[in-house]
């Protein structure tokens, strides 16, 4: 991979064909710019380098920060308490996020008592991919074709589009109409309590409850929807810190069979910047025109509000 520079921006957002707003100070490596309006099929949220080239979320900001110290790159796609399903674009040119769509209506979690929406930051690691044609050794399931999903403990609301510094604490194994769909706990570098935090047990002892109500949450989150209860692998037994950060190594090297055309990738678009010999590699002048000939968000359409009813589950 070409190594990004080491600098701090100022991450700004765009709103197409309406008022900016205003400058949001976070330091990052990267920009972001949104294009139409929130909770509406045409939202796309674009993420730039700091020289102002488009990249993608999924293929060009790196997985690992520092390896000796394991620590990763998390993208943020829904901050904690939030409902709208927000996820990076898999298809879409340098994959964009954007909302969830089910049965033509765009996708929000519903709030099951006690809890509002989503109970932690949630988002991927770029640069993963859990291959849909390749069994998991642990579970014996192939993959969900998505990024590597991560929740994010810390005690700060984070905004969508963040790219923070997490550390792996252990995973669980979600079983998704008979694909494995991991979702590791983390918690943000910067987080005030993070030097407390280094491994699965820890969030027992310093957020007792918490790991409970994460499997309870996956448990139940469809059943509103008149789905079955979730199921998982381990029998919902959280695995370790060593055990996590096996899943997302593992899933890195299925990035990589995908970017160098290695394995079917399906309907994936693997259009990236910066990943030196990939043969889906593009110049920043090309990024910019695949996102320019998309059609422009028509402002005028109905922004769907979050879910606002209470789910009360036996």
């Amino acid at each position: 991979m070409r190594a990004l520079l080491p600098l701090l921006s100022v991450v700004r957002g765009w709103r197409v064909g309406a008022a900016a707003r205003p400058p949001r100070r976070v330091m990052s490596l990267y920009l972001t710019e949104e294009r139409g309006l929130p909770h509406s099929e045409d939202y796309r949220l674009f993420f730039k380098s700091v020289a102002g080239h488009y990249i993608s979320a999924f293929h060009d900001i790196p997985l690992k920060v520092d390896s000796p110290k394991n620590l990763f790159n998390m993208v943020v796609e829904i901050p904690r308490w939030t409902n709208a399903k927000m996820e990076i674009s898999t298809e879409e040119p340098m994959n964009p996020i954007k909302q969830d769509v089910k049965s033509g209506k765009l996708r929000f979690i519903p709030n099951i008592f006690p809890h509002k929406g989503y109970i932690w930051n949630y988002g991927a690691f770029p640069q993963t991919w859990e291959d849909p044609y390749q069994k998991d050794k642990n579970t014996n399931c192939t993959g969900d074709n998505d990024p590597v999903d991560v929740c994010e403990i810390g005690s700060k609301v984070l905004s969508r589009g963040d790219v923070i510094q997490v550390k792996i604490l252990g995973t669980l194994a979600l079983i998704d109409q008979g694909a494995t769909d991991w979702k590791i706990i983390t918690i943000n570098v910067n987080d005030p309590e993070a030097e407390k935090f280094h491994d699965i047990d820890d969030v027992k002892k310093f957020k007792p409850g918490y790991l409970e109500a994460t499997l309870n949450w996956f448990r139940l989150y469809k059943v509103p929807d008149g789905k079955p209860e979730n199921k998982f692998a381990f029998n919902g037994e959280f695995k370790n810190k060593a055990f996590a950060i096996e899943v997302v190594n593992n899933s890195h090297e299925c990035w990589k069979a995908m970017l160098m055309k290695k394995c079917d990738h399906g309907a994936i678009s693997c259009t990236n910047v910066h990943v030196c010999d990939s043969p889906f590699r593009c110049s920043p002048e090309e990024a910019r025109s695949l996102i320019e000939s998309v059609p422009a968000p028509s402002m005028s359409k109905e922004v769907s509000k979050e879910e606002e009813r209470w789910h009360f589950l036996d």
